[in-house]
């Protein structure tokens, strides 16, 4: 699918702030994409060859056309972007359009079902089986939306390769590239010790296992992702890094998606596929 869009406005104030941490603000939407497309563009994933640019224009707060430009260079989150921009009425860099890729949230409902599917189709079918694709439109019909936790748990390879008794490396690369969320214990220097819940494989399934400490990253060379966080901040986690804080809202919004992905996906990668809608 093409990565061409009419060119993004400037910043657009929306509800989307709602329940944000107290005077936390609201970024432009191309800054708020780059929070958190950065960290899988370091590792070499997803998006241009430009982590370096891209992470020193997030943490200086240069928005623009130049960071767009960037931002329509993801060919994997783009047409996501575009999808959900068409079906709210607002374009592929609104921070609205983008907050829900990333977050999930009520306007989901609204960027499902026939539009889903066929963007589904028009982008993977071409690269899947008929049964493998007939998977992935029944997770779209079964309640999937095009949210970033979909992306990883739905298209990705990972999950074949544990059904295979591969589970831990996959496993590892899906539990990363999934938008988490944590709460900051503690913050040593340029990292913290965020509490969050990882994804463990039970042999059928995906589910969330219990909390657990891990170390994320704050800042690299003076550069930053997000505002300042302290302990008790409940904070948006993508690879090793922290993207966001989480207000109530949003934490419940991420909460919310990251279950019905995993329950659409599951139900249809690990059962006889649902019909699909015509």
């Amino acid at each position: 699918m093409s990565a061409t869009a009419p060119r993004p406005r400037g910043p657009t104030r929306t509800p989307a702030a709602a329940g944000r941490a107290p005077g936390a603000g609201e970024a432009d939407g191309a800054l708020l994409f780059g929070r958190y497309a950065f960290p899988p563009n370091e590792h070499g994933y997803c998006g241009p060859d430009r982590a370096e640019e891209l992470l020193e224009r997030v943490a200086a707060g240069a928005s623009g056309r130049a960071l767009a430009q960037v931002a329509r260079g993801f060919e994997g989150a783009w047409p996501y972007l575009e999808l959900i921009g068409s079906r709210l009425g607002l374009e592929p860099l609104d921070p609205t359009v983008v907050r829900t890729y990333w977050l999930g949230g009520p306007e989901l409902a609204r960027c499902g079902g026939r539009p889903f599917v066929d963007s589904l189709e028009a982008r993977f079918r071409p690269r899947l089986s008929r049964l493998e694709f007939a998977r992935l439109a029944a997770a779209a019909v079964a309640g999937a939306s095009p949210h970033h936790n979909f992306h990883v748990f739905g298209v990705y390879p990972w999950v074949g390769l544990m059904r295979g008794g591969l589970g831990d490396a996959p496993l590892r690369v899906l539990d990363r590239c999934r938008i988490r969320w944590g709460r900051v214990e503690a913050i040593h220097g340029d990292t913290a010790v965020v509490t969050s819940r990882g994804l463990v494989w039970d042999g059928r399934r995906l589910v969330l296992g219990p909390a657990a400490a891990e170390t994320a990253r704050l800042r690299r060379n003076g550069h930053a992702l997000t505002r300042a966080v302290q302990p008790g901040d409940w904070v948006a986690l993508h690879w090793d890094w922290v993207c966001d804080r989480l207000g109530p809202s949003e934490l419940a919004h991420l909460r919310r998606s990251t279950r019905s992905e995993l329950a659409a996906v599951t139900a249809c990668t690990y059962s006889a596929p649902a019909t699909v809608l015509t």
